[in-house]
């Protein structure tokens, strides 16, 4: 007989059906690695979230890409939330925590938005020579911020002129492959620009993981909750305000509109994503 598993999909980082980023969102406790790695490429989403029991946390909380588990995932825990939510497993105004390959996560959902606490992000200057990755990224060192950092997340992060700049990028995902796989300093790309669409927005972000199965990635939490604090400390944002929720933008290229939420709070050192999700698909699996 087969067994049958309860799945969503999720629209994370919008409150419009088809934009943001789709996650795919499981609750079950009997599932093993394979089972779960074999249903995230089944689904072939950047990441596919699995809920299960916990003795450390309120759930245990996985994510995997078609290709591989990572250690954290911002668009894949806001669709647990709002997956939680709507199963009546999470409270409104509330907060839960998650276990996780990064540690314990608080998270919950307020008035306006779900939220997670991102884990602390420290950042070096790159001091390699990155001209080979501008040219598999189809950048012009010219267009590049003059610093260009890493953080402990292994995301590098490049800043850029302009959102023509960062628009006309067109990736050589063999060559950027072969050069992730060549050194240990970084695994992912953030590309970004504080250029914005709309006015009250920080930055626009573009984000590359072929190393992970994830060509471009539609909206990353996990990079926008750094990038605010990269700006922050580079004081690239005017009359910060602690807890004040800032708009970091991506998706608009891939036609997947998407806006994040961003907050620090200076004196506790915590920072946070929030987002709106949306589900669209609910069905059952067979394995």
């Amino acid at each position: 007989m087969p067994k049958h598993i309860e799945i969503f999909q999720i629209d994370a980082f919008t409150s419009e059906p088809f934009g943001g980023n789709p996650a795919a969102v499981v609750l079950d406790d009997s599932l093993n690695d394979e089972q779960m790695i074999n249903i995230a490429a089944e689904m072939n989403l950047s990441e596919t979230a699995f809920l299960s029991s916990s003795d450390k946390a309120d759930f245990n909380l996985r994510w995997f890409t078609p290709k591989s588990e990572v250690k954290l995932c911002g668009h894949a825990t806001i669709a647990s939330l709002h997956f939680l939510f709507e199963k009546n497993l999470l409270k409104e105004n509330s907060e839960i925590t998650f276990n996780t390959k990064s540690g314990i996560i608080h998270a919950g959902q307020s008035a306006d938005f779900y939220w997670m606490q991102i884990p602390e992000i420290k950042f070096a200057k790159t001091e390699t020579d990155l001209n080979e990755l501008f040219s598999a990224l189809g950048l012009k060192s010219s267009s590049v911020y003059k610093n260009v950092f890493t953080g402990t997340n292994k995301y590098l992060f490049i800043g850029v002129d302009n959102l023509q700049t960062l628009f006309n990028l067109e990736p050589d995902f063999i060559k950027l492959l072969r050069i992730i796989s060549l050194q240990n300093i970084f695994s992912d790309i953030a590309v970004y620009t504080l250029q914005t669409l709309e006015e009250d927005s920080i930055a626009h972000l573009r984000f590359f993981a072929p190393a992970e199965g994830i060509y471009e990635d539609p909206v990353t939490g996990s990079a926008a909750g750094p990038l605010l604090l990269l700006l922050y400390r580079q004081n690239k944002i005017e009359n910060f305000s602690d807890d004040k929720i800032y708009t970091i933008e991506q998706g608009d290229i891939l036609k997947r509109k998407g806006r994040i939420g961003v907050s620090y709070n200076r004196k506790s050192n915590i920072l946070k994503i929030h987002g709106n999700a949306v589900t669209i698909l609910k069905g059952n699996l067979q394995i």
